[in-house]
C-alpha cells in the first residue's frame, strides 16, 4: 500500500517510531550483539569518552535504525540521523560533522551507497576528529583543518559487500543483525500491541509471528492490519482464528509469502519449467522491477529454500513446487 497523503505519512511514521524499543533491555533478539554493545557502552560512559564507531550490517526491517537511536538512548548524548544519499556534497557532510556536540551519535543510513569521494572526508574525521576543507579555487586555494569533537559514527547498511575496504576498517564495531525466530518475533508482537492498546491472545501473537518473514518491521506491520481486521470484523480481540482470517484477506500464506511472493515462484514453475530463467525476464514475467525482485523478494525466498541461484538463472527447488502444490519435473 503506498500512502499518498502527507498528514497520513507522518501519522503512520510516528506509529512506527513509537514502537521502537528505547533501551537495550526492551530490545529483543540479537543476544550476542546486545551484549558486545552492553560491554562498549558502559566503558565509554565510565570512561566519558565517544564510543568507538560502529557498522550495523543486515537485511530491512531488524532494528538497525532502532540499535543506533539506543545507543545514543544508553549513552545519553545527542542523535543525528541521515541517509548515504542524501550527503551529495563535501560541505554537506562538513556540515553535519562540524555542528556536532562531544559524544553525539551520527547515525548515516544505507551508508554503502554514500559518493565515493565523500567517504574520503570521513577517514579523518573517523580517526583524528579532524575535517580538512578546502578554502577557494585554482593557485589561491588552500587546506583549512577544523577540529571537531569526539564523536560516534553508527554506520547501517543492507550490502556490507559494496562497502570500501578503508571505510570498513575505520569502524572499531561491526555486527551483523541475524533475521529472528518466531519466539523473539512474537514477544515483539506481544510489546507492540500493548504499546498500541490491542487485545491480543498467545495463539494471535503467534499466528502473526509465523507469517512476519523473520522481520520485526514486517511484524509490526501485520499487527496493525490484523488489529483492523479484528476491530471491524472481529470481537476486537486478536486471536489465531481473526489473524489467520485476516492474513488470508491480506493474501499473506503460512510462511509470509504474499501474491507477489507466489506470482514469482509459479512464473518460474509454471511459465519456464522450474528455470533456470534470467532476472530480467522474470521481472517482465511479473511486472515487476528487476531490482526490487532481487533486493526484496528473492531473499526470502532463497532464506526458504524456494529459488536456487545458478550462473544462468534462477530454479526452482522442488520445496517450491510442493508449497505451490505442483509436481515437480522429474528432473528436479
Amino acid at each position: 500500500m503506498r500512502i499518498q497523503t502527507p498528514e497520513a505519512l507522518r501519522e503512520e511514521d510516528e506509529l512506527d517510531v513509537s514502537l521502537r524499543p528505547q533501551r537495550l533491555s526492551e530490545f529483543v533478539g540479537q543476544h550476542s550483539l546486545k551484549e558486545q554493545l552492553q560491554v562498549a557502552i558502559e566503558a565509554a560512559r565510565r570512561r566519558g569518552d565517544a564510543l568507538d564507531h560502529l557498522l550495523l550490517a543486515g537485511p530491512p526491517g531488524l532494528g538497525k535504525t532502532s540499535l543506533a537511536q539506543i545507543v545514543a538512548s544508553e549513552l545519553d548524548v545527542t542523535f543525528v540521523q541521515t541517509a548515504g544519499p542524501a550527503l551529495e556534497r563535501k560541505g554537506d557532510v562538513a556540515a553535519f560533522l562540524t555542528a556536532l556536540e562531544p559524544r553525539s551519535v551520527f547515525f548515516v543510513d544505507e551508508i554503502h551507497r554514500l559518493n565515493r569521494a565523500l567517504e574520503e572526508t570521513f577517514y579523518p574525521a573517523m580517526e583524528d576528529r579532524r575535517l580538512p576543507i578546502t578554502v577557494g579555487q585554482g593557485a589561491g586555494a588552500r587546506v583549512v583543518t577544523l577540529d571537531l569533537p569526539p564523536f560516534t559514527l553508527v554506520g547501517a547498511t543492507t550490502r556490507s559487500g559494496l562497502l570500501t575496504t578503508p571505510l570498513r576498517d575505520r569502524f572499531g564495531i561491526q555486527a551483523r543483525l541475524e533475521t529472528y525466530g518466531v519466539e523473539d518475533l512474537a514477544t515483539i508482537v506481544r510489546r507492540s500491541a500493548r504499546i498500541l492498546g490491542v487485545e491480543l491472545e498467545d495463539a494471535g501473537a503467534r499466528a502473526i509471528a509465523a507469517r512476519s518473514r523473520a522481520t520485526p518491521r514486517v511484524a509490526n506491520r501485520l499487527l496493525k492490519r490484523v488489529r483492523d481486521f479484528a476491530e471491524v470484523r472481529g470481537r476486537g480481540v486478536v486471536d489465531a482464528r481473526a489473524a489467520d482470517d485476516a492474513l488470508a484477506l491480506l493474501e499473506v500464506d503460512e510462511l509470509g509469502l504474499d501474491r507477489l511472493d507466489r506470482e514469482i515462484l509459479e512464473a518460474i514453475c509454471a511459465k519456464f519449467g522450474g528455470g533456470p530463467v534470467g532476472l530480467s525476464t522474470l521481472a517482465v514475467a511479473v511486472g515487476e522491477e528487476a531490482d526490487t525482485i532481487e533486493d526484496v523478494y528473492e531473499p526470502y525466498l532463497l532464506q526458504c529454500g524456494f529459488l536456487q541461484r545458478t550462473p544462468r538463472g534462477r530454479i526452482a527447488t522442488p520445496a517450491a513446487y510442493r508449497h505451490l502444490g505442483l509436481d515437480a519435473p522429474r528432473l528436479l
